[in-house]
């Protein structure tokens, strides 16, 4: 594989490779490709401008022997937060053009694993490579938030209830996202892989499409599972909060009663009218005492006869 060119430079003529072949990598915010383009430098002009237009939905198209395509990549530390790049790409059996239009992580990596001397003796296997780092991230990505939902699990079951309700939101924010970058990933090694316009591909570049999307299938079914995970867990916590408010609301409610007929009682025997028992007694505290704590103890009886318990966890 021979290094990078880039826009600046002499294009090079992309047939005139046998044994080797060449990948092109432009930054379009920095190279304009339009020369390019319509010399015909980089592949069928229609299919090079329908790849590189500004239009970022995950798509791929097959002419001939070329294959051009759209799919997500991974933004570079220090991006926007919930920055997702896009990579796009033409290939043939003798050469890739790939470009990016925002900071991407899996070009460098790839040129990095090839400068340290990894084979990569084609086109499909470099283009392999460049979407194997993305779904290493996010199978990382993924492996991070079961670790996470490991802990909070426990907790759970411990009944040891936090802060755990604020801790699964970004869990599930994150796996409904790298759930959306798969539901358009996969497809279009699908596509390629399954497409009718597919047949004139030679074979290396059809079964990389089906290990690929073998690799996004089995990752996208692991994301699914955790993102109902959290969902489960979310209800499993909302159920055990509810659990306790159900608690301190039944002891509210069982002082409330047994304090309603002692406060009748006081109200009624505090009325500033003549004519109230026990005004001029001089046991009349104690016996207006006796009443409350009695009518207390009875109300608590006629609540045991009613059956009415706490909730059960």
């Amino acid at each position: 594989m021979r290094p990078p060119c880039f826009a600046d430079r002499a294009a090079p003529d992309l047939g005139a490779f046998r044994s080797d072949f060449i990948w092109l990598h432009f930054g379009l915010k920095a190279a304009n490709l339009c020369p390019l383009i319509n010399a015909g430098h980089l592949g069928p002009r229609r299919l090079v401008e329908a790849v590189f237009r500004p239009d970022e939905h995950q798509r791929v198209t097959v002419k001939t022997e070329h294959v051009g395509g759209v799919v997500a990549d991974l933004a570079r530390p220090g991006a926007q937060p919930d920055a997702a790049g896009r990579l796009h790409f033409v290939t043939d059996p003798r050469s890739l053009v790939s470009e990016r239009r925002s900071p991407a992580e899996n070009p460098d990596a790839t040129r990095v694993s090839a400068e340290r001397g990894q084979p990569i003796p084609s086109p499909v296997l470099l283009l392999e490579t460049m979407v194997g780092y993305v779904v290493a991230s996010m199978s990382e990505t993924g492996q991070r938030l079961a670790d996470e939902l490991d802990g909070i699990e426990d907790y759970v079951i411990d009944g040891r209830v936090h802060d755990e309700r604020r801790r699964l939101g970004p869990i599930r924010r994150a796996a409904v996202r790298l759930h959306r970058q798969l539901l358009g990933l996969s497809p279009v090694f699908h596509r390629l892989e399954e497409d009718d316009a597919a047949q004139h591909l030679h074979g290396p570049a059809v079964a990389a499409a089906g290990r690929l999307a073998q690799r996004l299938d089995a990752l996208d079914r692991d994301v699914n599972a955790l993102g109902e995970r959290a969902r489960l867990l979310q209800d499993e916590i909302a159920a055990q909060v509810s659990e306790v408010s159900n608690r301190q609301l039944y002891v509210l409610s069982i002082l409330s009663a047994l304090f309603l007929p002692p406060t009748f009682l006081t109200g009624l025997f505090g009325m500033n009218v003549k004519g109230l028992p026990f005004s001029d007694d001089p046991h009349g505290f104690g016996v207006i005492v006796g009443l409350s704590l009695a009518s207390a103890a009875a109300t608590y009886g006629i609540i045991r006869v009613l059956g009415i318990r706490p909730p059960r966890g």
